[in-house]
C-alpha cells in the first residue's frame, strides 16, 4: 500500500520483529506510521526492522518485554506513549504450539493463556486509559471462529480474544475502535512441517500474499471508524469448509 494514509501516528505492534508481526509492523511504516516494535527475545530483529522502517521516512523504535510478565506488560504502553503518543495498538504477539487436548500441560494451558490473551487483556486496557481516541487491531485465527481439537491452548485463547475483540468493541465505542484479523496460510509454522493437505484444505488453493494481509490491516487502521467489532477473515475461505 503506498499511500501515506497513517503519516505522523505511532502504533505498537506486539511481537512485531518477527514472522506476521515483522509484515504488519513494515506495513505501518510504508504507510506513513511510526513504528514501536515490541521483542521478546528477539533483539537483533528487531533493530534491523528498526533501521529497515526509518529508511522508509517515519521514526521506529523497538522495546522489549516479556509479556508473559503481568508487571511488564503493564508498563509496556506507558514506556510507548513516553516515545510518542500512540494511536493505534495492534495485538499480534501470540504462541502457536501443536498440543492435543490430551497432551497440554496445566503450564501450557497458563503460559497460552498468559501471551494469547492475558497481554492483549492488560495492553489494550492501557491503552484504552491513555488514550482519549485511537484503535486496537487483535490478530486472530480463523480457528478462533471454528474451533476444533488441534493446536488446543492456542486455539481457545485466539476464540477468547476474539470475544474480548467484540466486547471491547461496545465498552470503548465512541472513541475506540476495536476490530480482529483472523488469519489462515499466511506463513508456514517455524517448528512444524507442512503438509500439502493444509493448503487442498483452502477454497482458494494457495498460500495468502503478503501484501493481502498488510492491506487488510492498514484498512482497519486507516479506514471508517464506524467500523468496529468486526473479524475479517483473510483466509481464504478456510473458516467456511
Amino acid at each position: 500500500m503506498d499511500e501515506k494514509t497513517l503519516n505522523g501516528k505511532t502504533i505498537l505492534v506486539t511481537g512485531g520483529a518477527r514472522r506476521v508481526g515483522r509484515l504488519f509492523s513494515l506495513a505501518c511504516g510504508r504507510a506513513g506510521a511510526n513504528v514501536i516494535i515490541h521483542y521478546g527475545t528477539s533483539a537483533q530483529e528487531a533493530l534491523d526492522l528498526q533501521k529497515e522502517i526509518a529508511s522508509f521516512g517515519p521514526q521506529a523504535w523497538s522495546l522489549p518485554s516479556d509479556l508473559s510478565n503481568t508487571d511488564e506488560v503493564s508498563r509496556l504502553i506507558s514506556r510507548a506513549n513516553e516515545l510518542a503518543p500512540l494511536y493505534a495498538l495492534v495485538n499480534s504477539a501470540a504462541i502457536f504450539e501443536s498440543l492435543s487436548f490430551q497432551d497440554t500441560t496445566l503450564d501450557d494451558w497458563e503460559r497460552h493463556l498468559a501471551i494469547n490473551l492475558t497481554a492483549p487483556f492488560l495492553l489494550s486496557q492501557a491503552f484504552a486509559k491513555q488514550a482519549s481516541h485511537g484503535r486496537i487491531v487483535n490478530i486472530l485465527d480463523w480457528r478462533a471462529l471454528r474451533p476444533g481439537a488441534d493446536h488446543f491452548p492456542y486455539t481457545v485463547t485466539k476464540a477468547a480474544l476474539a470475544a474480548m475483540t467484540k466486547s471491547l468493541a461496545i465498552a470503548l465505542a465512541p472513541t475506540i475502535t476495536v476490530n480482529g484479523l483472523a488469519l489462515g496460510a499466511v506463513l508456514p509454522p517455524a517448528n512444524e512441517s507442512v503438509s500439502q493437505k493444509l493448503i487442498e484444505q483452502v477454497p482458494a488453493k494457495r498460500w495468502s500474499e503478503a501484501g493481502e494481509v498488510e492491506d487488510a490491516l492498514i484498512f482497519l487502521l486507516s479506514g471508517p471508524t464506524y467500523i468496529t467489532g468486526e473479524i475479517i477473515h483473510i483466509d481464504g475461505g478456510r473458516h467456511l469448509t
